[in-house]
């Protein structure tokens, strides 16, 4: 059986936290569309470079992290670029 995104997050809340960090920095910095696959490498850079921790991200998730931050923030609704979600 396959993890759900759910599941995913819950086992490991870092990532989320760090993408909402990541995701400020741009929108600080001026970025009005932001590719979420960008804050992924971003997060293991950090993780890999600057923490030297084996820290895994997958992939399969980017989007799903997108559209949470676009749901828990709302007032940055569009700031990524999604396509349509294929159903899982």
């Amino acid at each position: 059986m396959r993890e759900t995104f759910e599941q995913y997050q819950e086992r490991n809340p870092r990532i989320y936290k760090e993408f909402v960090h990541y995701t400020y920095q741009m929108i600080s910095a001026g970025q009005t569309k932001i590719g979420a696959k960008a804050i992924f490498e971003r997060i293991r850079w950090e993780s890999k470079i600057e923490r030297n921790d084996e820290f895994k991200i997958n992939n399969n998730y980017t989007a799903d992290y997108a559209r949470k931050f676009e749901q828990d923030f709302p007032h940055f609704a569009g700031i990524f670029e999604k396509r349509v979600c294929k159903m899982r």
